[in-house]
């Protein structure tokens, strides 16, 4: 018997090997998690950051991945335009990741708690939408991450002047200027990916 063939909205998911980015974010879901959990320990409530900034990154690495198209030819001469299937591919698997990694911190509502976490994953996918256009979907990892190591390693707390925006994946979740940062680069990035899609490469090996 022959395989059912697959079109339309199945098709398209399968073709971003979305169920795998699903399951990949389930799996970072469970290691954020388990490396909460040994944290408990530790009375001094920055070291929950290290969970509030690398487990969105690695949702958001995740996600770039799936944006990689195998034919982006194809794509190019398709009919109907592809924006709103990129679109409602972003916005999904964000909303997936937005709505697990928070139960990583869930018992933990002080200044590092579900909104940082929530945060912090709009905008490092914002930041991996827009790197995605430039780079491609291979690379779209790298600039988010060079970004907020940078960040972790160079912000030392304190009130900086402009510190809630340019340290905002490091900010309580509480703060205005971080959210309002996080929020338009996820805008802006979502936006640049959906009109423009991710930037052609070679097939995968």
């Amino acid at each position: 018997m022959s395989a059912p063939s697959l079109h339309g909205p199945l098709l398209y998911v399968r073709s971003r090997a979305v169920p795998v980015a699903l399951a990949a974010l389930a799996a970072t879901t469970a290691c954020a998690v388990w490396a909460a959990g040994r944290l408990d320990d530790w009375p001094d409530l920055y070291h929950r950051v290290v969970i509030v900034a690398t487990a969105p990154l690695l949702a958001s690495a995740v996600i770039g991945a799936s944006l990689y198209s195998a034919s982006a030819e194809l794509d190019g001469t398709a009919v109907r335009p592809w924006w709103p299937r990129r679109l409602a591919q972003l916005a999904a698997l964000t909303a997936v990741a937005a709505a697990l990694l928070p139960l990583a911190v869930l018992g933990h509502p002080g200044p590092f708690g579900p909104g940082a976490v929530v945060r912090n994953t709009l905008g490092c996918t914002g930041v991996t939408a827009a790197a995605a256009v430039l780079l491609g979907a291979r690379l779209s990892w790298l600039p988010a991450s060079a970004y907020v190591f940078a960040v972790y390693l160079g912000f030392h707390g304190g009130r900086r002047p402009g510190a809630t925006v340019w340290a905002w994946p490091m900010q309580p979740g509480a703060e205005r200027g971080a959210w309002l940062t996080a929020l338009a680069v996820f805008a802006l990035g979502t936006a640049w990916y959906a009109v423009r899609g991710a930037r052609p490469e070679g097939p995968r090996t």
